[in-house]
């Protein structure tokens, strides 16, 4: 529910201030298993033109690439074998619900649109060289990032020059990317600060151990 309501209040910023409703490319630089982007690309693909997820983790990049291609038939059938081979050699009672979940899923999906594109790769947030290979100039819309905290995920320092913010560092690193109308939302912990000399911040608010950011390039 959270992250539904901050990409949408994304949409809104970008819509009053940048005077365009045209569906987006959506990037988050430090996707994880991709859930987020699976679970926004699903309630609002409409909006969604392109969904880009990068991260760190090799092992993360890889179910994040499974869980973006159930929002294609072809992903999703794949998942729906898998699922029935399983019940067919053990039978359980969580792969027969798993079962009527893709079923249904697969459903809900016929009415979804077939142009939206998923990718992802492996990438540190803060790796320029790399995102800048993957991702072209100025052709992501929003960006919407829950990064490290410390307790399940955390910054890879030794990757980082000494002393610097990796927050600081990973905005750098998305002006190459952001497009003339783009919006970048990120969550973090009350301990990280999101400032940056040539970002704004049109917003915020915190939810629990949660504060969101809201920034438009200056």
């Amino acid at each position: 529910r959270l992250a539904s309501e901050i990409f949408q209040r994304c949409l809104g910023h970008r819509e009053a201030i940048h005077k365009t409703s045209m569906p987006c490319t959506l990037y988050d630089p430090c996707c994880g298993l991709a859930y987020h982007l699976s679970v926004l690309a699903y309630l609002h693909g409409e909006s969604i033109r392109e969904v880009i997820g990068s991260d760190i983790d090799e092992k993360a990049v890889e179910l994040a690439g499974r869980n973006l291609s159930l929002l294609h038939n072809t992903g999703l059938d794949r998942r729906i074998h898998e699922l029935l081979e399983l019940f067919e050699q053990y039978e359980k009672e969580s792969h027969r619900e798993a079962l009527q979940s893709a079923f249904l899923l697969r459903e809900k999906l016929s009415g979804f649109p077939n142009s939206l594109a998923t990718r992802v790769f492996r990438a540190s947030a803060t790796d320029r060289d790399e995102i800048s290979k993957q991702i072209k100039p100025h052709s992501v819309d929003i960006v919407f990032t829950d990064v490290p905290y410390g307790r399940h995920s955390q910054w890879r320092q030794a990757e980082l020059p000494e002393g610097s913010n990796p927050l600081t560092s990973m905005l750098n690193v998305l002006l190459d990317v952001l497009s003339l109308s783009s919006i970048v939302a990120i969550a973090s912990d009350k301990g990280q600060k999101v400032v940056h000399e040539r970002f704004q911040r049109i917003e915020h608010f915190q939810v629990g151990k949660r504060r969101v950011v809201i920034l438009k390039p200056i």
